[in-house]
């Protein structure tokens, strides 16, 4: 027989009434969001000539939800541009181009948030801040960069979704002893690894000129680009001109391509066969038009100019790519090299 059954009783009804108060306080605890930086700039007294990447991941984002993100240097400085001050969130990551500071910030806020363009304190949790997050800047040595044509260029050494899923190596690329720029795809570790640079500032409107060196030998599942990328562009396209050296996997296609982001609008995009030999592919960017042109000395390969779906002027910087087109019905062989003698941008 049992000797306690009212404290027992008792004991349950208060272990039951613990766990549903236990229970109303805990969403409550749980729906505070929190901001984890995942890649941090390094540590510099800031101004606009220099920027890098930072990232971040966000727990218990609700939707609608956006980051602000400010650079301090003396002050605080949204990020990465005063008409371009939000960085949306991917899933719970965020990513945008930064210029430099000595430390960073990152704020999740509300639809409607208004941040200032500069800042002496962070704000504080509400009034449409949701959570804040600060940290200094690396003191770690920065990615690796190649001096090349009087610019600084950031080597990529994190995978990307260009062409499909490709690795990439810092020691894909170097310069020679006739400050030629060496771009290559090699095998590491029994993997294909892929190689791009980036300039470490962005240029805005004016001319890019890349003269190159034969790529009549990359294999139909190689591609090259010569581009403009904005991480801060508002759409998926990231504000891309360039210019594209591939054939798509198909040995009988074309081999070259003038573009504007996105490819799959039929005008954006005019194909065109680049011969062996030395090439120069530039391309002039003004406010509403794309002039694009292939020469080789005073002779012009193809030409055409755009004038819909023109980008305007952010935060872009131009880089060069060399990588695999994953979709290619025959796999790549052999590996690539592609040689860059000169880049010159003319405002």
């Amino acid at each position: 027989m049992d000797r306690y059954p009212g404290g027992i009783r008792r004991r349950t009804i208060l272990a039951v009434a613990g766990a549903l108060l236990s229970g109303c306080r805990s969403p409550q605890a749980s729906t505070q969001p929190s901001i984890e930086f995942i890649r941090v700039p390094q540590a510099d007294e800031g101004g606009r000539e220099k920027h890098d990447i930072i990232q971040g991941r966000v727990s218990g984002a609700r939707p609608g939800q956006q980051i602000v993100v400010y650079s301090r240097s003396g002050v605080w400085w949204v990020q990465p541009l005063v008409d371009h001050p939000f960085t949306k969130l991917e899933g719970s990551i965020f990513s945008n181009a930064t210029h430099l500071g000595t430390e960073y910030a990152a704020l999740l806020v509300e639809p409607g948030y208004r941040p200032a363009d500069t800042v002496k304190e962070l704000p504080a949790r509400g009034g449409g801040v949701a959570a804040v997050a600060s940290v200094k800047g690396s003191n770690s040595p920065p990615s690796k960069s190649i001096s090349f044509a009087g610019y600084e260029w950031r080597v990529r050494d994190a995978p990307s979704n260009r062409g499909g899923r490709n690795d990439y190596d810092p020691g894909n690329a170097w310069t020679d002893a006739g400050a030629a720029m060496h771009l290559r795809i090699a095998k590491v570790s029994g993997k294909w690894t892929c190689a791009e640079v980036s300039l470490t500032r962005s240029l805005g409107y004016g001319t890019y000129s890349f003269a190159v060196r034969d790529t009549s030998h990359l294999e139909p599942a190689a591609a090259f680009a010569m581009f403009t990328y904005d991480y801060a562009g508002a759409d998926e396209n990231h504000h891309e001109v360039g210019m594209e050296i591939s054939r798509w996997g198909d040995p009988a296609s074309k081999n070259a391509q003038y573009v504007i982001q996105p490819y799959y609008v039929p005008t954006n995009v005019v194909r065109f066969d680049a011969p062996a030999g030395p090439l120069t592919h530039s391309f002039r960017w003004e406010p509403g038009r794309v002039s694009f042109k292939t020469t080789r000395g005073s002779k012009v390969i193809s030409e055409r100019v755009f004038t819909s779906g023109i980008p305007s002027h952010g935060i872009e910087s131009p880089r060069m790519c060399l990588y695999i087109f994953r979709k290619a019905p025959i796999p790549l062989e052999n590996g690539a090299e592609v040689v860059i003698d000169k880049f010159e941008y003319l405002p």
